[in-house]
């Protein structure tokens, strides 16, 4: 019984501007990943806002906003089984200090707020975050 999922991932502008999409790209490949649809964009400041209306209550909100609005972003529908889950485990701990070996945090994440990478928490998330950035 296979369990094909979509999940939504978004390198980061500490990743993108230190070129590092195209190297991200390739491990997610390279993990069994398809990278169904993705484009590169820079988001205004209201819409991130959006994207992270959930964690609006949190006294990071307001520098997760900026940062993610502070340059290039590339959107990316990853799909694979167990996507949503699969995705997590490769991107590693929101701290890449604290990220095990291997995940893409630990690889290429600067700080805390400077982890070069977003991916979904759970399938209803998934969908509403893949609607944010592609919905036709």
């Amino acid at each position: 019984m296979s369990n094909v999922e979509q999940t939504l991932s978004i390198i980061k502008p500490d990743a993108v501007e230190r070129n590092l999409d195209d190297k991200i790209k390739s491990v997610f490949i390279n993990k069994g990943f398809k990278i169904v649809k993705e484009k590169k964009i820079k988001l205004e400041k209201e819409d991130a806002e959006k994207f992270y209306k959930v964690h609006e209550t949190k006294p990071f909100y307001n520098d997760l906003c900026e940062y993610l609005s502070s340059g290039l972003i590339v959107a990316m529908v990853l799909e694979k089984e167990d996507a949503v889950l699969a995705n997590r485990k490769l991107m590693g701990a929101t701290d890449p200090k604290k990220a095990e070996e291997g995940t893409l945090r630990k690889q290429f994440g600067i700080s805390i707020d400077k982890n070069s990478i977003h991916g979904s928490d759970s399938i209803n998330n998934s969908k509403i975050e893949i609607d944010f950035f592609f919905k036709d």
